[in-house]
Protein backbone atom coordinates (compact mmCIF):
# COMPACT_ATOMS: atom_id res chain seq x y z
CA UNK A 1 0.00 0.00 0.00
CA UNK A 2 1.25 3.26 -1.08
CA UNK A 3 -0.13 7.20 -0.72
CA UNK A 4 -0.68 9.23 -3.66
CA UNK A 5 2.66 11.44 -2.64
CA UNK A 6 5.28 8.69 -1.87
CA UNK A 7 3.94 6.46 -4.35
CA UNK A 8 6.91 5.12 -6.41
CA UNK A 9 6.41 3.27 -9.76
CA UNK A 10 9.75 1.78 -9.33
CA UNK A 11 9.09 0.27 -6.25
CA UNK A 12 5.89 -2.05 -8.53
CA UNK A 13 8.65 -4.52 -9.83
CA UNK A 14 7.52 -7.27 -8.10
CA UNK A 15 6.11 -10.40 -9.92
CA UNK A 16 3.06 -10.41 -8.14
CA UNK A 17 -0.37 -9.04 -9.68
CA UNK A 18 1.55 -9.17 -13.32
CA UNK A 19 -0.50 -9.98 -16.19
CA UNK A 20 1.89 -9.98 -19.39
CA UNK A 21 -0.05 -8.03 -22.20
CA UNK A 22 1.44 -10.26 -25.09
CA UNK A 23 3.48 -12.95 -25.55
CA UNK A 24 7.21 -11.77 -26.03
CA UNK A 25 9.46 -12.16 -28.90
CA UNK A 26 12.23 -11.54 -26.28
CA UNK A 27 13.85 -14.73 -25.22
CA UNK A 28 14.15 -13.49 -21.17
CA UNK A 29 17.60 -15.72 -20.04
CA UNK A 30 21.56 -14.43 -20.63
CA UNK A 31 23.12 -16.23 -23.81
CA UNK A 32 25.19 -18.44 -21.35
CA UNK A 33 22.23 -19.46 -19.12
CA UNK A 34 20.22 -20.58 -22.28
CA UNK A 35 22.98 -22.80 -23.54
CA UNK A 36 23.68 -24.34 -20.58
CA UNK A 37 19.87 -24.76 -20.00
CA UNK A 38 19.94 -26.79 -23.18
CA UNK A 39 22.72 -29.13 -22.28
CA UNK A 40 21.06 -29.78 -19.25
CA UNK A 41 18.29 -30.59 -21.00
CA UNK A 42 20.26 -33.81 -22.00
CA UNK A 43 17.98 -34.55 -25.31
CA UNK A 44 20.77 -35.04 -27.09
CA UNK A 45 23.18 -38.17 -28.02
CA UNK A 46 26.71 -37.42 -28.07
CA UNK A 47 26.96 -37.14 -31.39
CA UNK A 48 24.55 -34.76 -32.07
CA UNK A 49 25.92 -33.04 -28.79
CA UNK A 50 28.82 -32.64 -30.61
CA UNK A 51 27.35 -30.91 -33.27
CA UNK A 52 25.29 -28.74 -31.33
CA UNK A 53 28.88 -27.76 -29.99
CA UNK A 54 30.03 -27.08 -32.87
CA UNK A 55 27.34 -25.38 -34.72
CA UNK A 56 27.56 -22.98 -31.89
CA UNK A 57 30.62 -22.04 -32.29
CA UNK A 58 30.02 -21.47 -35.41
CA UNK A 59 26.70 -19.03 -34.52
CA UNK A 60 28.77 -17.20 -32.39
CA UNK A 61 31.55 -16.46 -34.45
CA UNK A 62 29.43 -15.55 -37.42
CA UNK A 63 26.98 -13.19 -35.21
CA UNK A 64 30.42 -11.62 -33.63
CA UNK A 65 31.78 -10.74 -36.91
CA UNK A 66 28.75 -9.54 -38.17
CA UNK A 67 28.08 -7.13 -35.05
CA UNK A 68 31.82 -6.02 -35.19
CA UNK A 69 30.93 -4.26 -38.59
CA UNK A 70 27.93 -3.11 -37.19
CA UNK A 71 29.25 -1.64 -34.34
CA UNK A 72 31.83 0.52 -36.25
CA UNK A 73 29.00 1.52 -38.88
CA UNK A 74 26.40 2.95 -36.08
CA UNK A 75 29.70 4.27 -33.98
CA UNK A 76 30.51 6.68 -37.54
CA UNK A 77 27.13 7.28 -37.87
CA UNK A 78 26.53 8.76 -34.59
CA UNK A 79 29.96 10.59 -34.28
CA UNK A 80 28.97 14.03 -35.53
CA UNK A 81 25.77 13.61 -34.05
CA UNK A 82 27.16 12.93 -30.15
CA UNK A 83 26.95 15.43 -27.37
CA UNK A 84 29.43 13.66 -24.90
CA UNK A 85 32.56 12.81 -27.69
CA UNK A 86 35.55 13.49 -26.26
CA UNK A 87 37.36 13.49 -29.76
CA UNK A 88 37.91 16.06 -32.31
CA UNK A 89 35.90 16.53 -35.60
CA UNK A 90 37.93 16.44 -38.64
CA UNK A 91 36.47 18.65 -41.54
CA UNK A 92 36.27 17.09 -44.27
CA UNK A 93 33.38 15.71 -46.90
CA UNK A 94 30.22 14.75 -45.08
CA UNK A 95 26.67 14.64 -45.25
CA UNK A 96 24.68 16.82 -43.53
CA UNK A 97 23.19 16.24 -39.79
CA UNK A 98 19.82 15.79 -40.72
CA UNK A 99 20.72 12.72 -43.15
CA UNK A 100 22.90 11.66 -40.54
CA UNK A 101 20.56 11.44 -37.99
CA UNK A 102 17.83 9.91 -39.99
CA UNK A 103 20.37 7.12 -40.81
CA UNK A 104 21.21 6.48 -37.69
CA UNK A 105 17.46 6.60 -36.48
CA UNK A 106 16.47 3.72 -39.33
CA UNK A 107 19.71 2.17 -37.74
CA UNK A 108 18.87 2.27 -34.46
CA UNK A 109 15.07 1.16 -35.35
CA UNK A 110 16.81 -2.25 -37.42
CA UNK A 111 19.01 -3.11 -34.15
CA UNK A 112 16.08 -2.46 -31.91
CA UNK A 113 13.85 -4.86 -33.55
CA UNK A 114 16.82 -7.20 -33.99
CA UNK A 115 17.31 -7.20 -30.33
CA UNK A 116 12.93 -7.68 -29.75
CA UNK A 117 11.88 -4.30 -28.72
CA UNK A 118 8.46 -3.10 -30.08
CA UNK A 119 7.56 -0.25 -31.31
CA UNK A 120 5.70 2.26 -29.08
CA UNK A 121 3.41 3.92 -32.15
CA UNK A 122 2.47 7.74 -31.87
CA UNK A 123 -1.19 6.58 -30.88
CA UNK A 124 0.12 4.13 -27.99
CA UNK A 125 1.95 7.61 -26.85
CA UNK A 126 -1.27 9.89 -26.82
CA UNK A 127 -3.02 7.64 -24.90
CA UNK A 128 -0.45 7.15 -22.40
CA UNK A 129 -0.84 11.07 -22.56
CA UNK A 130 -4.67 10.76 -21.58
CA UNK A 131 -3.84 8.53 -18.70
CA UNK A 132 -3.40 9.52 -15.41
CA UNK A 133 0.22 9.45 -13.89
CA UNK A 134 0.99 6.98 -10.75
CA UNK A 135 2.84 10.01 -9.54
CA UNK A 136 -0.18 11.87 -9.39
CA UNK A 137 1.53 14.82 -10.68
CA UNK A 138 -0.13 16.71 -13.98
CA UNK A 139 2.94 16.53 -16.32
CA UNK A 140 3.13 18.27 -20.11
CA UNK A 141 5.19 18.01 -23.08
CA UNK A 142 5.32 19.85 -26.24
CA UNK A 143 6.18 17.47 -29.20
CA UNK A 144 6.50 20.33 -31.40
CA UNK A 145 10.03 20.65 -29.63
CA UNK A 146 10.51 17.24 -31.35
CA UNK A 147 11.84 17.08 -35.61
CA UNK A 148 12.27 12.87 -34.70
CA UNK A 149 10.89 10.81 -31.77
CA UNK A 150 11.40 6.98 -31.67
CA UNK A 151 9.93 5.01 -28.34
CA UNK A 152 10.58 1.16 -28.13
CA UNK A 153 9.90 -0.95 -25.30
CA UNK A 154 10.50 -4.58 -24.94
CA UNK A 155 8.32 -6.25 -21.74
CA UNK A 156 4.97 -5.07 -21.22
CA UNK A 157 2.61 -6.57 -18.29
CA UNK A 158 -0.21 -5.51 -16.77
CA UNK A 159 0.08 -4.45 -13.14
CA UNK A 160 -2.19 -3.09 -10.54
CA UNK A 161 -1.54 -0.98 -7.25
CA UNK A 162 -3.57 0.87 -4.67
CA UNK A 163 -2.97 3.94 -3.99
CA UNK A 164 -4.44 6.57 -1.39
CA UNK A 165 -4.63 10.15 -0.71
CA UNK A 166 -6.46 12.64 1.53
CA UNK A 167 -4.33 10.97 4.67
CA UNK A 168 -5.78 8.22 3.98
CA UNK A 169 -9.34 9.05 3.60
CA UNK A 170 -9.35 7.52 0.50
CA UNK A 171 -8.48 4.92 -1.87
CA UNK A 172 -7.89 3.60 -5.41
CA UNK A 173 -6.75 1.22 -7.52
CA UNK A 174 -5.01 1.22 -10.43
CA UNK A 175 -4.19 -0.67 -13.29
CA UNK A 176 -1.72 0.31 -15.63
CA UNK A 177 1.11 -1.14 -18.07
CA UNK A 178 4.18 -1.26 -17.23
CA UNK A 179 6.90 -1.56 -19.72
CA UNK A 180 10.66 -3.33 -18.81
CA UNK A 181 12.91 -1.31 -21.15
CA UNK A 182 11.99 1.56 -22.90
CA UNK A 183 14.52 2.80 -25.47
CA UNK A 184 14.02 6.86 -26.70
CA UNK A 185 15.61 8.54 -29.88
CA UNK A 186 14.86 12.11 -30.13
CA UNK A 187 16.40 14.83 -32.18
CA UNK A 188 15.28 18.30 -31.15
CA UNK A 189 13.16 20.72 -33.79
CA UNK A 190 14.84 24.10 -34.60
CA UNK A 191 12.13 26.22 -33.12
CA UNK A 192 14.03 29.81 -33.72
CA UNK A 193 12.29 32.28 -31.47
CA UNK A 194 11.68 31.00 -28.01
CA UNK A 195 13.40 28.19 -28.19
CA UNK A 196 15.88 26.52 -25.83
CA UNK A 197 19.63 26.81 -25.49
CA UNK A 198 19.87 23.48 -23.47
CA UNK A 199 18.32 21.60 -26.38
CA UNK A 200 19.92 23.27 -29.43
CA UNK A 201 18.45 22.49 -32.94
CA UNK A 202 19.96 19.01 -34.57
CA UNK A 203 20.93 18.03 -31.20
CA UNK A 204 20.36 13.89 -31.31
CA UNK A 205 19.49 12.38 -27.01
CA UNK A 206 19.01 8.67 -26.79
CA UNK A 207 18.04 7.44 -23.11
CA UNK A 208 17.51 3.60 -21.71
CA UNK A 209 15.18 3.16 -19.10
CA UNK A 210 13.70 1.03 -16.79
CA UNK A 211 10.59 -0.20 -15.62
CA UNK A 212 8.09 2.66 -16.81
CA UNK A 213 4.14 2.92 -16.56
CA UNK A 214 2.76 3.91 -19.65
CA UNK A 215 1.05 6.60 -18.09
CA UNK A 216 3.88 8.16 -17.23
CA UNK A 217 6.11 8.17 -20.35
CA UNK A 218 5.65 11.89 -20.38
CA UNK A 219 8.49 12.02 -17.37
CA UNK A 220 11.15 10.56 -19.92
CA UNK A 221 10.94 13.65 -21.98
CA UNK A 222 14.02 16.20 -21.26
CA UNK A 223 11.46 19.46 -21.77
CA UNK A 224 8.37 17.86 -19.57
CA UNK A 225 6.77 20.30 -17.07
CA UNK A 226 5.42 20.01 -13.59
CA UNK A 227 1.67 21.18 -13.91
CA UNK A 228 -1.13 21.97 -10.81
CA UNK A 229 -3.82 18.98 -11.05
CA UNK A 230 -7.46 20.50 -9.79
CA UNK A 231 -6.95 18.89 -6.57
CA UNK A 232 -3.43 20.79 -5.96
CA UNK A 233 -5.01 23.92 -7.17
CA UNK A 234 -7.75 23.46 -4.27
CA UNK A 235 -5.39 21.99 -1.34
CA UNK A 236 -3.30 25.61 -2.12
CA UNK A 237 -6.51 27.79 -3.12
CA UNK A 238 -8.87 26.95 -0.29
CA UNK A 239 -6.28 27.38 2.52
CA UNK A 240 -5.29 30.79 0.70
CA UNK A 241 -8.92 32.32 0.69
CA UNK A 242 -9.69 31.89 4.13
CA UNK A 243 -6.09 32.93 5.27
CA UNK A 244 -6.73 35.64 2.83
CA UNK A 245 -10.41 36.36 4.82
CA UNK A 246 -8.99 36.58 8.07
CA UNK A 247 -5.87 38.52 7.27
CA UNK A 248 -8.47 40.92 5.14
CA UNK A 249 -10.54 40.81 9.00
CA UNK A 250 -7.57 41.50 11.16
CA UNK A 251 -4.84 43.28 9.66
CA UNK A 252 -6.15 45.06 6.67
CA UNK A 253 -9.55 46.82 8.14
CA UNK A 254 -8.35 49.94 9.54
CA UNK A 255 -6.10 50.56 6.51
CA UNK A 256 -8.83 49.69 4.11
CA UNK A 257 -11.22 52.19 6.14
CA UNK A 258 -8.48 54.81 5.99
CA UNK A 259 -8.17 54.13 1.97
CA UNK A 260 -11.91 54.25 1.26
CA UNK A 261 -12.29 57.31 3.26
CA UNK A 262 -9.70 59.22 1.46
CA UNK A 263 -10.38 58.01 -1.94
CA UNK A 264 -14.40 59.46 -0.95
CA UNK A 265 -12.90 62.15 0.08
CA UNK A 266 -10.87 62.89 -3.55
CA UNK A 267 -14.14 62.08 -5.54
CA UNK A 268 -15.96 64.52 -3.49
CA UNK A 269 -18.16 61.66 -2.16
CA UNK A 270 -18.35 63.47 0.88
CA UNK A 271 -16.15 66.81 1.93
CA UNK A 272 -14.88 66.10 5.21
CA UNK A 273 -11.07 66.37 4.72
CA UNK A 274 -9.12 63.72 5.71
CA UNK A 275 -5.56 64.40 7.30
CA UNK A 276 -2.73 61.88 6.64
CA UNK A 277 -0.50 62.08 9.24
CA UNK A 278 1.99 60.05 10.98
CA UNK A 279 -0.13 57.88 12.48
CA UNK A 280 -1.68 57.22 9.28
CA UNK A 281 0.69 56.76 7.44
CA UNK A 282 2.18 53.52 9.63
CA UNK A 283 -1.36 52.44 9.37
CA UNK A 284 -1.15 51.93 5.46
CA UNK A 285 2.38 50.81 5.89
CA UNK A 286 1.24 48.21 8.06
CA UNK A 287 -1.40 46.75 5.48
CA UNK A 288 0.94 46.91 3.03
CA UNK A 289 3.26 44.77 4.84
CA UNK A 290 0.50 42.40 5.82
CA UNK A 291 -0.90 42.25 2.26
CA UNK A 292 3.08 41.43 0.75
CA UNK A 293 3.78 38.88 3.62
CA UNK A 294 -0.08 37.03 2.98
CA UNK A 295 1.04 37.35 -0.93
CA UNK A 296 4.86 35.96 -0.61
CA UNK A 297 3.17 32.98 1.75
CA UNK A 298 1.24 32.12 -0.70
CA UNK A 299 3.77 32.53 -3.88
CA UNK A 300 5.83 30.15 -1.95
CA UNK A 301 3.25 27.46 -0.98
CA UNK A 302 2.90 27.12 -4.59
CA UNK A 303 6.72 27.11 -5.58
CA UNK A 304 7.18 24.33 -2.46
CA UNK A 305 4.70 22.25 -4.13
CA UNK A 306 6.28 22.34 -7.71
CA UNK A 307 9.16 22.11 -6.08
CA UNK A 308 8.37 18.41 -4.23
CA UNK A 309 6.73 17.24 -7.55
CA UNK A 310 10.34 18.08 -9.47
CA UNK A 311 11.97 16.10 -6.79
CA UNK A 312 9.71 13.19 -7.36
CA UNK A 313 9.83 13.32 -10.63
CA UNK A 314 14.04 13.93 -10.82
CA UNK A 315 13.93 10.59 -7.64
CA UNK A 316 12.15 8.72 -10.24
CA UNK A 317 14.13 8.76 -13.49
CA UNK A 318 17.29 8.84 -11.35
CA UNK A 319 16.17 5.29 -10.44
CA UNK A 320 14.78 4.54 -14.12
CA UNK A 321 17.67 5.37 -16.09
CA UNK A 322 19.87 2.92 -17.00
CA UNK A 323 22.17 4.63 -19.81
CA UNK A 324 22.56 7.65 -22.57
CA UNK A 325 23.43 8.43 -25.99
CA UNK A 326 26.39 6.46 -27.26
CA UNK A 327 26.08 3.91 -24.19
CA UNK A 328 21.99 3.17 -25.38
CA UNK A 329 23.84 2.28 -28.59
CA UNK A 330 26.21 0.11 -27.64
CA UNK A 331 23.82 -1.77 -24.84
CA UNK A 332 21.00 -2.15 -27.99
CA UNK A 333 24.23 -3.70 -30.05
CA UNK A 334 24.65 -6.37 -27.41
CA UNK A 335 21.08 -7.08 -27.11
CA UNK A 336 20.60 -7.90 -30.43
CA UNK A 337 23.75 -9.59 -31.14
CA UNK A 338 22.30 -11.80 -27.84
CA UNK A 339 18.88 -12.18 -29.82
CA UNK A 340 20.35 -13.66 -32.40
CA UNK A 341 22.30 -16.19 -30.88
CA UNK A 342 19.58 -17.01 -28.31
CA UNK A 343 16.58 -17.53 -31.24
CA UNK A 344 19.64 -20.03 -33.60
CA UNK A 345 21.16 -21.53 -30.56
CA UNK A 346 17.36 -23.18 -29.75
CA UNK A 347 16.16 -23.72 -33.27
CA UNK A 348 19.55 -25.87 -33.84
CA UNK A 349 19.00 -27.89 -30.62
CA UNK A 350 15.22 -28.80 -31.45
CA UNK A 351 16.32 -29.51 -34.80
CA UNK A 352 19.21 -31.79 -33.64
CA UNK A 353 16.52 -33.50 -31.21
CA UNK A 354 13.99 -34.37 -34.49
CA UNK A 355 16.75 -36.75 -36.59
CA UNK A 356 13.71 -36.80 -39.32
CA UNK A 357 13.39 -33.44 -39.28
CA UNK A 358 10.24 -30.95 -38.77
CA UNK A 359 7.95 -28.50 -40.03
CA UNK A 360 8.28 -24.98 -39.06
CA UNK A 361 5.57 -25.04 -37.34
CA UNK A 362 6.01 -27.92 -35.22
CA UNK A 363 9.54 -26.57 -34.39
CA UNK A 364 8.01 -23.22 -33.65
CA UNK A 365 5.47 -25.05 -30.66
CA UNK A 366 8.03 -27.70 -29.59
CA UNK A 367 10.14 -24.71 -28.65
CA UNK A 368 7.62 -22.49 -27.00
CA UNK A 369 6.21 -25.42 -25.26
CA UNK A 370 9.68 -26.12 -23.69
CA UNK A 371 9.92 -22.93 -22.30
CA UNK A 372 6.26 -22.29 -20.86
CA UNK A 373 6.71 -26.32 -19.60
CA UNK A 374 10.25 -25.79 -18.06
CA UNK A 375 11.17 -22.23 -17.82
CA UNK A 376 7.53 -20.94 -17.44
CA UNK A 377 8.50 -17.99 -19.84
CA UNK A 378 5.76 -17.90 -22.74
CA UNK A 379 6.65 -16.63 -25.74
CA UNK A 380 6.13 -15.86 -29.38
CA UNK A 381 9.38 -17.33 -30.66
CA UNK A 382 10.61 -15.71 -33.90
CA UNK A 383 10.48 -19.35 -35.90
CA UNK A 384 10.90 -18.19 -39.05
CA UNK A 385 13.77 -15.62 -38.15
CA UNK A 386 15.79 -18.50 -36.55
CA UNK A 387 15.56 -20.80 -39.44
CA UNK A 388 16.59 -17.98 -41.82
CA UNK A 389 19.48 -17.54 -39.10
CA UNK A 390 20.07 -20.98 -39.58
CA UNK A 391 20.01 -21.30 -43.33
CA UNK A 392 22.36 -18.48 -44.07
CA UNK A 393 25.27 -20.02 -42.09
CA UNK A 394 24.86 -23.30 -44.14
CA UNK A 395 23.05 -25.29 -40.55
CA UNK A 396 19.66 -26.67 -41.48
CA UNK A 397 17.93 -26.56 -45.17
CA UNK A 398 14.45 -27.04 -45.82
CA UNK A 399 13.52 -29.99 -47.91
CA UNK A 400 9.86 -30.85 -48.81
CA UNK A 401 8.40 -28.69 -46.17
CA UNK A 402 10.75 -30.23 -42.94
CA UNK A 403 13.83 -28.53 -41.92
CA UNK A 404 16.45 -30.52 -41.67
CA UNK A 405 20.13 -30.60 -40.34
CA UNK A 406 22.34 -29.92 -42.99
CA UNK A 407 24.98 -32.91 -43.47
CA UNK A 408 28.12 -30.79 -44.18
CA UNK A 409 27.93 -28.78 -40.47
CA UNK A 410 31.33 -27.63 -39.78
CA UNK A 411 32.73 -29.27 -37.13
CA UNK A 412 35.59 -27.09 -36.33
Amino acid sequence: MASAENFNPADVSSPAGERPLQLLRFIPFRRRDLLRMLRDEAALDADALERFEAGVTQIEAAFATEFHTLRQQVKDRYAALDPDADTRFVAGEKESAEDEARELAASLATLLNRGNYEVLTEADLRRAFRNASLFQVRLRVDMKDFDDVLLYCRGASERQETVTGLFGLWKRSLKFINYDRVVLYLRFADRRQGGDSEFPPGRVMIKLFQNVPDADLEMLFPNTRVGMRWIDRLLIGVPAVASGVVVATTKLGAPLLLLGTLLGFWLGVHNDPVTLDKRGLLVLGAGVGALGAYLWKQWSNYRHRKARFRQMLTRNLYFKLLDNNGGVLLRVLDDAEDSECKEAFAALYFLLSAPDGLTAAELDQRIEDWFARRWSAHLNFEIDDALGKLASLSLAREVEGRWQLCDAMDMA
